[in-house]
């Protein structure tokens, strides 16, 4: 009664507030108060609904769904004084409610899931009724669960102290569901069977209602399902537009379960969606495994193939512990099954909760611009077996611009086991960057699945690992383009000209490996390498180590500087002859992590003959006076795609300068000759001969053969040092002719030998052996030098003389005029001359910042051939500074400085006094 009263009165003040609401004239807050009271009063009508129905028989027809069973459950059962008796007339309708009971078998779900069913009413409702027909007004639940149990009847049945409640209680659940009336001696009292439990309490309700709608409900299985669906519609109707919104979707869920039932899987469909995608917010999985598989199958029988994947996906996705093994199996076989065989266009798929990804622990890895490489990178597949990719692609973004990246792919099939697998991907050349996975994405057939990724940092707890709270670390760094290996010669000045000399080319690795280098080498002209030598490779021992490392190594320092260069042979030094082919060279194997020496034999050719000078010390050589120049070229890298160009100069030198000084002339035309020999290599010099090759107009004196006054040989020149040589010659008396002609060179021929080592430059030639025996001139070098040795030496031609100043009170800004007097010393025969041999060319030449020339520079003037001519030359110049300086200098190109005489001999000074100071006076106007 109370039951049916409560339905009544529900559904009475439902339409009686529905008839006097007016939602225009109520604030938004109350109107939604309103209808959550409305979705109340609908909800409780429904459960107090189910309650009945489940007391007549029809709970076979009741969706066993999360929501029915906790309304129910959590409501008390009906507790009468005395429950209804089974009238005598009743005996056909008992027959048809234990058929229907009997033949209750439960719908078996998609996939074969067998779960067990959820609990619609308590298991003690058999004896709940047969303890309400005693005389009992007051249950004793130590009756019920445990102990002995009487009935009015006299009967009894002992129940096992030890058996747990609810086994109990199923036990007599079932005892007296299954039992027949044979099973019972007595026929007074016998307890009631469910069917005439079932049945005693229709009758009781049909005497209860007066309301004839409800009796109409609650007559028939169909009048009852469409007043369970109006029910719950106007429930979750309400509900969607009060506060409660979410308790309207999952009232969707029980309709959505009932047009399931009836066939109308899209309207089905539509529902289940709404409330799976509330339990996934929330996070109740175990709510979503009960509504899932109804989904899918909706989706299946609707040929919704995204949709159905999605859900097998889904399902896979959900806490192992749900399903059982061959249950999740049987998921992964239906998204395979589909996606090779039934599709008909490809599917994108989202399995991120299924398939995640990162890179391998510990730092990322790291590539210089323009190389190659192997990303591996862990992905973990969810699936409960293994399963087969077609295809494999995976994506990455760089950290400071997302629409740059890459894209690694694997088109080779790819078989993931479940948990951890590892894969590898070629690595294309990248931008210079920091960069994070992005996307994984692949084919399984016609499935097209995605997954995306957070560059999870560090290791798995699990081969489970599916965490998407992690942050993202790089994966891959790519540096900028810095220097990653270094050329450079070991020693590049002062070596031998003419001679086969070793160059040392030192190759250092920045941080970086030059397994499989090749160096290609081009040599300047006048430069060739000796092919017929091979070129010889040894490590840099006290090169510094630290500096190198692998091809991937992510210290992009630079340490450039290198140690001193120490090749002396060493057993734990590398050492490896190598040959030159087309102009290249490749590296061995272990010269790729340590910095290494290349010998090259290489000569420096120079047609010029080296010319001594007639000052005291060395003539300071121009910079690129005999310099060659070697161009490098290094090809290295994972793909040989790293290059590195490079020339290095070589200054290659004589390895004396010859300077000479006449150091007495004696009355009988005898000169005495001072040679001096200036070392300019960085080694030991050892001069075993000299012999000079005279010329026209000079003889060697007395019985000499050109070799030197000295009894010294060897002679021995340490580095930068110098030695000297005397050498007495003799005039030869020469024709007018012969001293208008240019006389030819004299040379010095010096034979020598040369103790040095390749790391400090100056050493033997390649083709020489050591020098063990002096005495065996074929192993020695020969030197030649020109000299400058004229006829006579001491008997010039013409005088030139600088005149004395007009007056000594020379300054700034005034002009001033310069005269010298050239003279003629010899009387020259016009007949033995040719015409206007008389015209002589000079040349005024000054220091532009310090003198300014007013007049003409460069001229010819004209000096007669007779012995004692002479002409003034005089220029108008200024000075520009004050202080002594020097002054103009004539100079006559015609003619050999050895045929003039200056007065005075040496430089000069003259002394030039400031501008005259000036004033000036204002005036008052």
């Amino acid at each position: 009664m109370r039951e049916v009263w409560v339905i009544t009165a529900c559904l009475a003040l439902v339409d009686a507030t529905s008839i006097q609401y007016n939602d225009e004239d109520v604030a938004p807050e109350t109107e939604k108060e309103f209808y959550r009271v409305q979705g109340d009063l609908y909800s409780l009508c429904r459960i107090k609904l189910l309650r009945l129905a489940y007391l007549i028989g029809y709970g076979t027809e009741i969706e066993r769904s999360p929501v029915n069973s906790a309304s129910l459950s959590m409501l008390p059962w009906p507790k009468p004084a005395v429950w209804p008796s089974v009238p005598d007339d009743a005996t056909s309708e008992v027959v048809v409610k234990e058929k229907m009971i009997l033949q209750e078998t439960p719908r078996v779900k998609h996939f074969g899931i067998q779960r067990k069913p959820l609990p619609l009413e308590p298991t003690i409702l058999v004896r709940e009724a047969n303890r309400r027909r005693s005389s009992l007004s007051v249950g004793n639940s130590s009756e019920i669960f445990y102990g002995r149990v009487e009935f009015n009847d006299g009967l009894a049945a002992d129940v096992p102290a030890k058996m747990p409640q609810a086994d109990k209680a199923h036990e007599f659940m079932m005892s007296r569901t299954y039992s027949s009336p044979g099973n019972f001696d007595c026929s007074i009292g016998r307890p009631m069977r469910l069917a005439e439990i079932f049945v005693a309490a229709e009758r009781a309700l049909k005497k209860t209602i007066s309301n004839p709608d409800l009796q109409k409900i609650l007559s028939s299985v169909e009048n009852f399902e469409q007043k369970y669906m109006e029910l719950t519609k106007g429930a979750a109707d309400n509900y969607h537009h009060s506060w409660w919104k979410r308790y309207g979707v999952v009232l969707d869920g029980e309709i959505a379960a009932v047009c399931f039932k009836r066939g109308n899987f899209d309207l089905a469909a539509k529902s289940y969606e709404k409330v799976c995608a509330l339990y996934a917010g929330e996070g109740w999985e175990d709510l979503l495994a009960e509504v899932l598989p109804s989904l899918a199958e909706c989706q299946k029988s609707l040929n919704d193939e995204a949709g159905y994947l999605l859900s097998c996906v889904r399902l896979l996705s959900l806490d192992k512990g749900l399903f059982l093994s061959k249950e999740r199996q049987a998921f992964q076989s239906e998204v395979v099954s589909l996606a090779h065989n039934e599709m008909t266009n490809h599917v994108p798929l989202d399995v991120s909760s299924l398939i995640t990804f990162s890179g391998n622990p510990g730092p990322p890895m790291a590539l210089c611009d323009g190389d190659t490489g192997t990303l591996s990178v862990t992905v973990w597949s969810g699936f409960p077996d293994d399963i087969t990719l077609d295809s494999l692609t995976l994506t990455f973004m760089a950290t400071y611009n997302a629409d740059e990246g890459g894209k690694l792919r694997n088109s080779n099939a790819t078989v993931l086991k479940p948990g951890r697998n590892t894969i590898t991907f070629p690595l294309p050349p990248q931008k210079p960057g920091s960069y994070v996975l992005g996307v994984l994405t692949g084919h399984i057939g016609q499935l097209t699945f995605r997954s995306h990724s957070f560059s999870k940092g560090g290791p798995a707890d699990s081969d489970d690992f599916m965490s998407y709270e992690k942050p993202t670390r790089p994966i891959l760094k790519v540096f900028k383009p810095r220097p990653l290996a270094d050329l450079s010669a070991s020693i590049s000045s002062a070596l031998l000209i003419n001679e086969t000399q070793w160059i040392g080319i030192i190759a250092q690795p920045i941080n970086y490996s030059l397994k499989g280098a090749v160096l290609h080498i081009d040599t300047g002209p006048g430069l060739m390498i000796e092919e017929s030598h091979s070129i010889e490779m040894e490590s840099n021992k006290k090169a510094g180590h630290g500096s190198v490392g692998t091809a991937n190594s992510g210290d992009a320092t630079k340490d450039s500087s290198v140690a001193a260069k120490d090749c002396s042979p060493a057993a734990d030094k590398h050492f490896e002859q190598l040959c030159l082919v087309s102009g290249k060279i490749e590296f061995p194997d272990w010269a790729s992590d340590v910095s290494s020496i290349l010998w090259i034999p290489i000569r420096a050719i120079d047609d010029k003959l080296a010319r001594g000078s007639s000052s005291g010390a060395p003539e300071k050589q121009s910079i690129v006076d005999r310099m060659r120049t070697i161009a490098l070229k290094l090809e290295f890298g994972i793909s040989k795609n790293q290059i590195y160009d490079t020339t290095i100069a070589l200054h290659f030198s004589d390895p004396f300068h010859v300077s000479t000084r006449v150091a007495n002339q004696c009355n009988d035309s005898t000169l005495l000759l001072q040679v001096t020999l200036h070392s300019q290599v960085n080694a030991t010099l050892s001069v075993y001969d000299a012999w000079l090759d005279l010329h026209d107009g000079f003889t060697h004196a007395g019985q000499g053969n050109g070799r030197p006054i000295s009894a010294f040989f060897p002679l021995v020149i340490s580095p930068s040092s110098r030695a000297g040589l005397l050498f007495c010659l003799c005039l030869e008396k020469r024709t007018a002719e012969d001293e208008n002609n240019v006389p030819p060179e004299n040379i010095l021929n010096i034979r020598y030998e040369i103790a040095g080592d390749r790391t400090i430059g100056a050493h033997p030639p390649v083709t020489m052996k050591s020098n063990e025996n002096a005495e065996d001139t074929s192993k020695n070098l020969v030197f030649r030098s020109a000299l400058v040795l004229q006829q006579p030496v001491l008997s010039p031609c013409l005088a030139v003389g600088f005149l004395p100043l007009p007056s000594d009170s020379i300054r700034v800004g005034q002009l001033v005029t310069m005269k010298w007097r050239v003279e003629r010393l010899k009387d020259i025969e016009e007949k033995r001359v040719p015409q206007n041999n008389d015209k002589m060319l000079y040349e005024i030449n000054a220091n532009s910042d310090k003198w300014m020339i007013a007049g003409r520079k460069r001229g010819h003037v004209s000096l007669d051939m007779k012995q004692g001519s002479r002409i003034v030359i005089s220029i108008l110049c200024m000075p520009l500074v004050a202080g002594y300086i020097h002054p103009p200098h004539l100079g006559l190109p015609g003619i050999d400085e050895v045929s003039i005489t200056c007065s005075p001999a040496g430089c000069h000074l003259v002394r030039v006094l400031p501008p005259a100071p000036s004033s000036s006076f204002c005036v008052p106007a």
